[in-house]
Order: structure tokens, then C-alpha cells, then sequence
């Protein structure tokens, strides 16, 4: 694959990435509620940065969530309109994925595991375990959850790299629930478009991707729209 853009909206960072014959091209910032605004102009600036056209590209990669329920909605969408318009396959990759890349290699030592977790607000984290391969990409060991932080039970008993904002959400009680297993943390990581490409560029030597209206974006919550007064009421009726 020779031109591959990749789009990470997920979490309160913007992020967006050119893979164009071997160069990378990148931008990422925070920008909490300017998603909307910049992903699209930040798209074609990197485009015209590579010296390609939108019809030059081979595929779009994008960060499917866990994440902000309006951050991943409008990534997904974004992704979507692309692939239509261009006749191009997608790459969804997960955001937990995207975020567990940036663990050292070696950081959660050896035998141990990486713990991607992402601050859901609402008193949740999303999580995902991952081990790192002989290419240094994630691969999960298990099914992507959220919960509680004060209640996360990991399985398996190794050491763990600890990446994301969930190991600083509600003052830390995840690092503190997981004590002497975390060797390292970084709690102010969030999922980068750059890892995106990354691990699109894997899963593209292994299929042809997806279909535009084929790509789901992965919320995790069972009911996004949830209010805290429907959850209220629901309490109040089982008391």
C-alpha cells in the first residue's frame, strides 16, 4: 500500500496521519470540541504536504473507539464519506490498540502485559490487554471492557505497562488498585493517528479491509444515550 491516511477522533485529541510511500506525515493536538473543525483541513494539508490528491490514496484508517460517543461518531462518519466518495476500502482500528502502541517494548518486562485505559467520565474507564509481538505492535489478549476503576480485576498475574488516561481518572485508583503489577505509566497518553497507520498497515497485509457502510464504531456502553436521571429512576425502582 503506497498512500494511506489515517483519522483518531476519539478521545480530546485530534489526530490525523499520511502514510505516503514510506514517509509519514502527521498532526495532533489537543483540541477538545474542534474535532468538526480541523480533521478535514488537517487531512488536506498533509495531502498537500505528500504532494498527492484525495484520489491518490490507497485506503482510510480510523480509530473505531472505545471513546467519546461524539468523537468517535464523527471519525467513523468522516471515514465513511471518504471511502464512498473515493470507492476506497476502510480500516477500522481500535482505539484501545491505537493507544496500547505507545507502551516501550520492553516496558512492561518480560512476561508482562499492556493495559490501554481510557477515561470514559461517568466514573468508568474503557480498558483492553494486549502483548506486544516481535514488531513491537499490540495484540489483544481478550475481549475490549469498561468498569469501575475501583473495582478492575485483570486476569493473569504478570506485570503490566500501564498506557492512558484511565490510569489518572478519579485520581488514579487504578494505579493505586494495581499497585506493585504496574512497572510503568503514562497517564497522560492518548491514541495518536500515527499508531493508527501503524496497525492498518498490518491488517492490510492480512485482508483487503472493509467496506465503508460495513464499519461500526465501538462504543461499549450498551446504552450511549444514557441519562444520569433514567439511571436515577432505574435505582429508585429496585430499591
Amino acid at each position: 500500500m503506497r498512500h494511506l491516511l489515517a483519522l483518531e477522533t476519539s478521545t480530546e485529541a485530534c489526530s490525523v496521519a499520511l502514510w505516503s510511500d514510506g514517509r509519514l506525515f502527521d498532526r495532533h493536538e489537543l483540541a477538545p470540541r474542534r474535532h468538526a473543525e480541523l480533521v478535514l483541513a488537517w487531512a488536506q494539508a498533509l495531502l498537500e504536504d505528500a504532494g498527492i490528491a484525495r484520489s491518490d490514496l490507497d485506503a482510510i484508517a480510523v480509530g473505531r473507539g472505545p471513546g467519546g460517543f461524539t468523537g468517535v461518531r464523527l471519525g467513523v462518519s468522516v471515514a465513511q464519506g471518504l471511502a464512498f466518495a473515493l470507492d476506497r476500502p476502510v480500516f477500522p482500528v481500535s482505539t484501545l490498540r491505537a493507544l496500547a502502541a505507545q507502551a516501550p517494548e520492553h516496558g512492561s518486562g518480560e512476561g508482562g502485559s499492556v493495559l490501554a485505559a481510557i477515561d470514559a467520565r461517568m466514573g468508568e474507564v474503557y480498558l483492553g490487554m494486549y502483548t506486544l509481538d516481535a514488531d513491537g505492535l499490540p495484540q489483544s489478549l481478550g475481549d475490549e471492557w469498561m468498569g469501575d476503576p475501583s473495582s478492575i480485576d485483570c486476569p493473569g498475574g504478570e506485570t503490566l505497562c500501564g498506557v492512558g488516561t484511565g490510569f489518572k481518572a478519579a485520581d488514579g485508583v487504578l494505579t493505586h488498585r494495581l499497585g506493585a503489577r504496574l512497572v510503568s505509566t503514562q497517564p497522560e497518553a492518548l491514541p495518536r493517528a500515527r499508531d493508527v497507520v501503524r496497525l492498518a498497515l498490518a491488517d492490510a497485509a492480512r485482508s483487503a479491509g472493509q467496506r465503508w457502510d460495513c464499519v461500526e464504531p465501538a462504543y461499549l456502553r450498551n446504552k450511549v444515550a444514557e441519562t444520569m436521571a433514567e439511571r436515577a429512576k432505574r435505582g429508585a425502582g429496585t430499591s
